[in-house]
């Protein structure tokens, strides 16, 4: 009887700990939600919308992703022939953030979004600039 109550409890305690896994499929055509912590080529909300990146000829996913991880705290979490997904991990707290990009003709598709939390504080937005001037320095987009 002892054994199957500390049993239930570890398990009340464990689901109401959860916070569930969430999807880490393919969102970079999903606009961003609600909250503060997201933009997006795709979304067309000010709050979230970023200026098209527009790729020189012959550019590839490789590339961009060479560029990517040249950030501090980065890693491929997720690669096909036309989508990469880079995981941001803040230095101190340890919050990741995710990096969505798709090649689709001479446009590369951005999401960037934290996980966790409301506000960003601009960070994603900070991430997306940085993103787009690297490209430049790179001669990979226009």
């Amino acid at each position: 009887m002892k054994n199957a109550a500390l049993l239930s409890i570890t398990l009340l305690g464990l689901t109401a700990c959860s916070q569930g896994v969430q999807d880490m499929s393919d969102r970079t055509a999903s606009p961003c939600g609600d909250k503060p912590n997201c933009v997006s080529t795709q979304d067309t909300r000010p709050e979230h919308n970023l200026a098209p990146f527009e790729l020189n000829d012959g550019v590839t996913l490789d590339q961009v992703e060479a560029v990517v991880l040249k950030e501090p705290r980065t890693k491929t979490a997720e690669k096909s022939a036309d989508y990469l997904r880079i995981e941001f991990t803040s230095k101190i707290m340890r919050f990741v953030d995710d990096l969505e990009l798709r090649i689709e003709g001479n446009s590369l598709i951005v999401r960037s979004e934290s996980r966790t939390g409301h506000s960003d504080f601009g960070v994603n937005r900070k991430r997306a600039d940085a993103l787009r001037a690297a490209l430049s320095e790179a001669k990979l987009i226009k």
